[in-house]
């Protein structure tokens, strides 16, 4: 199996209904092929602003390359480069 966790931090100006729409699109992510799990949220812990979650398990690393490679992850992509900046985190697992 293969892991891809990503912390969006929000930045400070961007409004409600933007984050709600980023939401929408990222979990919408979720219902492609190779994918076996997906989650995504906005952290209950604001003490250093608004984090958005996006934790998937994907069935091995060629699954996750061919979603990573999809027109649809690279426009929500764009999307949250327009309002945030992130940390990611890839590890395969046994």
């Amino acid at each position: 199996m293969f892991r891809h966790v990503v912390l969006f931090r929000v930045r400070d100006e961007v409004a409600d209904p933007e984050i709600s729409a980023a939401l929408t699109a990222l979990r919408a992510l979720g219902g492609q092929p190779g994918v076996l799990s997906w989650d995504v949220a906005l952290s209950l812990d604001t003490r250093k602003g608004r984090v958005i979650v996006e934790d998937g398990t994907f069935v091995d690393r060629a699954a996750f390359a061919q979603w990573r490679e999809s027109d649809e992850h690279a426009r929500v992509a764009g999307r949250m480069a327009g309002i945030s900046d992130w940390w990611v985190a890839d590890w395969e697992r046994s």
